[in-house]
């Protein structure tokens, strides 16, 4: 019983990791493509935070 709980909590390390892994690439290659990675991909319009990204000079 001792290993099999070892083996199941591995096997999903294992996963976990595998989907951090893959988020993370993801957000590196987005990143270089110049997409943000806070935003759905509309406007700033929208954005609560718009006015702290893109003061307004003047």
């Amino acid at each position: 019983m001792l290993i099999k709980d070892i083996i199941i909590t591995a096997v999903i390390c294992v996963i976990l990791a595998g989907v951090i892994a893959a988020i993370i690439v993801n957000m590196v290659r987005n990143k270089k493509k110049g997409k943000s990675s806070c935003s759905c991909g509309c406007s700033c319009g929208g954005c609560a935070m718009s006015d702290t990204c893109h003061s307004k000079k003047g």
